[in-house]
């Protein structure tokens, strides 16, 4: 008895013929006959009958076939494995993240993946957010750490920080003096965010649209550093996360904002079920952020 003998056995079983058996198989129909022959000579009983038009399984061919199909399984099996291991020892992986981000964990979780698998190539690419996502769900990166208003459809996702967003003034600004800071407080000012197509921006936007409110963003940057630097030079209200904005506690004082519930998310996303490659540096990053994990 073969793996040969068992895929013939399950074709003809499944087709309930043997000669679409062995176009399904791709050998001639005699080949096909004469593999079941010897394994129902190895088993010391008939698998079908054939004194019907279709080939019908005998009550030992029926006992037999979900056998058979488990054997193939687990044959195919030990093939995905070894698949899976020559694809972690060659290859590429690409990895995205969002513009302007600059997570030591990440650069962390990339060199403990190079240094267990020196033989896939990492390739790092930056762009906004909705992009990555999209270029995730595509196959054109494999995984991406980008900001989101939520996690992706779809897509597996991995929380590395859950926070609200803040407004950050320079301290002689009515806002950073104010008992108490809404969303109406903050469009009533020019304000400087990040561009749309970001998980900040997103999160800003939905939380205005549900309040009717109309921003005017008088400036647009990716780098939380950007914001920063314009926000206290006195152009706009700086609109960032809370630990983006606790970076600059020396010149800005950052506010939370009342009524702007919808959480940011900086996190992983990749595709379920996605290769052994991505798996990996997926658990390097969980390593790695997992001192520093908000959530």
């Amino acid at each position: 008895m073969d793996l040969r003998q068992l895929e013939y056995f399950v074709a003809v079983a499944e087709e309930r013929s043997f000669t679409r058996a062995a176009e399904r198989v791709h050998i001639s129909q005699s080949g096909v006959s004469a593999q079941i022959r010897q394994l129902e000579r190895a088993l010391g009983a008939d698998l079908f009958d054939r004194s019907a038009r279709a080939a019908t399984l005998t009550a030992a061919g029926r006992a037999a076939l979900g056998h058979a199909r488990a054997a193939l399984a687990a044959a195919g099996a030990v093939g995905q494995a070894v698949d899976e291991v020559n694809g972690l020892l060659r290859g590429r992986l690409t990895i995205g993240m969002v513009s302007g981000c600059t997570m030591t964990p990440l650069f962390d979780a990339l060199a403990a993946f190079h240094r267990a698998w020196p033989g896939v190539e990492i390739q790092l690419l930056e762009d906004n957010s909705d992009r990555l996502v999209e270029a995730v769900r595509g196959g054109e990166v494999d995984a991406a750490l980008v900001g989101t208003a939520g996690a992706p459809e779809g897509l597996g996702v991995f929380t590395v920080i859950e926070e609200c967003l803040v407004v950050a003034v320079p301290a002689g600004h009515p806002l950073a003096a104010a008992e108490r800071v809404t969303l109406d407080d903050v469009v009533a000012h020019p304000l400087v965010c990040m561009p749309s197509g970001t998980g900040l921006r997103t999160v800003f936007d939905r939380d205005c649209a549900a309040r009717g409110l109309r921003p005017s963003i008088a400036l647009e940057a990716g780098a939380g550093d950007a914001i920063a630097d314009l926000a206290a030079r006195g152009l706009g209200v700086g609109i960032l996360s809370e630990s983006m904005a606790g970076r600059y506690r020396d010149r800005l004082v950052a506010r939370p904002v009342e009524d702007a519930r919808t959480p940011a998310l900086l996190a992983f996303v990749w595709r379920d079920g996605d290769s052994p490659a991505v798996r990996e540096v997926i658990a390097h990053a969980r390593a790695a952020f997992a001192p520093s994990r908000a959530v």
